[in-house]
């Protein structure tokens, strides 16, 4: 089914609408969306268990997006409201995972920012299948961009992430996800299926670095 016009253009307000209401409904929910950083594990060691909940959480938002892209360029737009929903809840419970460590300034910094680059995601969706190549072209430019933003926003919390090993790791992220949404445009469901698989398993190269740096830069808070 072709994406209707009406469902793609809409994408952009219906993220901002999920994201201010998710922010509020998370919080009963945080036992289901996230382990505590402070869990024990079955290594048993708090920093194991930090890395276990990056880990979890950024493959989910992959295959989140990829739900909701999917669902967009499909024109279910039931579909996309649920998976929007559900990406925000990621958002939200990656950023309660940052402000776990770096406190509550932090994650409500963290938490539009991360947002930002679903947004620019979002805009390419519809470049794409609306065929407006600008469009599409400007929102590649955009998450580009981002990934310095979200280099340096890093760096500028944990000296032990260096901006442009974090940016290049970003930009990565964002062409395994841009494979993804034109093979779903290509109504290609084979290529779409294994970029998805992909997409998520590169963030392990992202959760893991940050993991580590995170119990370098407070070995007391992550230790035993």
């Amino acid at each position: 089914m072709k994406a209707s016009f009406k469902t793609l253009v809409g994408i952009a307000g219906v993220v901002a609408l999920v994201g201010a209401g998710c922010s509020q409904s998370m919080a009963a929910h945080d036992g289901m969306a996230m382990a505590s950083p402070s869990t024990t594990t079955s290594s048993g060691t708090k920093a194991a268990a930090l890395r276990t909940t990056l880990n979890n959480l950024f493959a989910e938002h992959v295959w989140l997006a990829g739900s909701a892209t999917g669902a967009a360029l499909g024109g279910r737009d039931a579909d996309f409201k649920a998976a929007a929903a559900a990406l925000d809840q990621n958002s939200v419970a990656i950023a309660r995972a940052i402000g776990s460590v770096y406190g509550s300034d932090a994650e409500q910094a963290f938490l539009p920012l991360w947002r930002k680059h679903i947004g620019f995601a979002v805009d390419y969706t519809v470049g794409v299948a609306t065929n407006d190549r600008a469009k599409a072209d400007k929102a590649v430019n955009d998450l580009v961009a981002y990934s310095q933003d979200f280099g340096a926003f890093l760096q500028s919390a944990n000296p032990n992430l260096p901006k442009s090993v974090v940016a290049d790791l970003v930009k990565h992220h964002v062409v395994t996800l841009k494979i993804v949404i034109d093979a779903q445009a290509a109504k290609d469901p084979d290529k779409a299926y294994v970029a998805l698989r992909t997409a998520a398993g590169h963030m392990q190269m992202i959760a893991d670095p940050l993991a580590e740096a995170i119990v370098k830069q407070f070995p007391d808070k992550f230790r035993g």
